[in-house]
């Protein structure tokens, strides 16, 4: 008998699913649940547990004296590091692909309203004005988008682009492979790696970012790609063109933004991701009339389908592990090594 602990808000329907299950009891943790840091949780409550679902570990994660494998909410892992589960047995697979329609989603909006000044037009509208700039009629068909990275992520964007027109550029350090290991949404992505009209990888980088009206950043922090776009990156980009980062705040060299943004080569930006949280009210990008900012909320668990895609690929996941079969989105030793800089 294996005992799961859930520590997030499932569906009904699905938290009967997986009570259905032979072999397995559930537990579940004390309400409210805080989905936005830590906290611990009582010992006892997690002692005996063999596999949990949660988004942020316990601050007491010492008592899961017996956890065997855990599933994670989230797709970034980086906040395990201190835990060194590298070197112990536990498993841990992660939400890779749970938010890839969303984060496209936010990809195509932002593009749309980089390329048509939409947040010029509204400011135009709140004073009234009647205006018709140049701006305000372009769009984004036949326009080169970047995708550094081609995870989930990357590849769920390069379908939407390719529906509105526009052409695909991929950069990845190996290729644009197929994907058998992810959990990816019926009807979604490019499980093939087929839909780029063009894929470079890294000797190939500046040849990438010269070719772009829109760089989208998509790739994963580790430590290696901290401070990876910085001023010579800009340099290589061609006047007029705009950044989106999806990734994480930390990729881009901070001055380096600021100055691309005032003084070119880049036209716009849209972030989603910041170098502080919240980004303080002093900070110059608050300021700036060619940048639009977002809260990280590209894609969260507030989505309404959150839950029901948490809930199937956690069941996935609890069954092939009942039966010894390979899980979806495991988190491999290459990439505690590459994300949490450890041997």
């Amino acid at each position: 008998m294996k005992h799961v602990f859930i520590d997030i808000d499932l569906e009904p329907a699905d938290l009967a699913r997986l009570r259905a299950l032979p072999g397995v009891t559930i537990h579940e943790s004390p309400t409210p649940r805080d989905y936005y840091k830590a906290r611990p949780l009582p010992a006892e409550l997690l002692r005996g547990k063999q596999i949990m679902l949660c988004k942020h570990v316990p601050e007491n994660f010492k008592d899961l004296v017996d956890l065997e494998w855990m599933q994670i909410a989230t797709v970034g892992f980086e906040q395990l590091a201190p835990l060194k589960l590298h070197e112990t047995q536990i498993r841990v697979t992660n939400a890779r692909g749970l938010y890839d329609t969303a984060i496209a989603e936010w990809n195509l909006a932002m593009m749309i309203n980089l390329v048509r000044d939409v947040p010029g037009m509204f400011r135009k509208q709140q004073t009234k004005t009647w205006s018709r700039e140049f701006p305000y009629h372009q769009e984004i068909r036949n326009k080169v988008v970047g995708l550094w990275g081609y995870g989930g992520i990357g590849r769920e964007t390069a379908r939407l682009a390719k529906l509105f027109g526009m052409t695909v550029h991929a950069l990845t350090r190996s290729g644009a492979k197929p994907r058998t290991t992810d959990w990816i949404l019926p009807g979604s992505g490019d499980p093939t790696g087929t839909l780029p009209d063009r894929v470079f990888t890294t000797p190939d980088t500046r040849e990438f970012l010269a070719g772009l009206d829109f760089l989208i950043l998509c790739l994963p922090r580790t430590a290696k790609t901290v401070g990876l776009v910085g001023p010579a990156e800009f340099a290589a980009m061609k006047p007029g063109s705009f950044l989106l980062n999806v990734a994480r705040g930390p990729i881009v060299q901070e001055a380096a933004l600021l100055d691309a943004l005032k003084n070119g080569p880049l036209a716009g930006a849209a972030l989603d991701v910041h170098f502080a949280y919240p980004l303080p009210p002093e900070h110059p990008l608050w300021e700036m009339s060619n940048v639009i900012i977002t809260p990280h909320i590209s894609g969260s668990e507030k989505s309404i389908y959150f839950r029901p895609r948490i809930g199937d690929l956690f069941h996935r996941n609890l069954v092939n592990y009942l039966e010894g079969k390979p899980l979806f989105n495991e988190v491999t030793k290459a990439e505690w090594r590459e994300t949490c800089g450890v041997s």
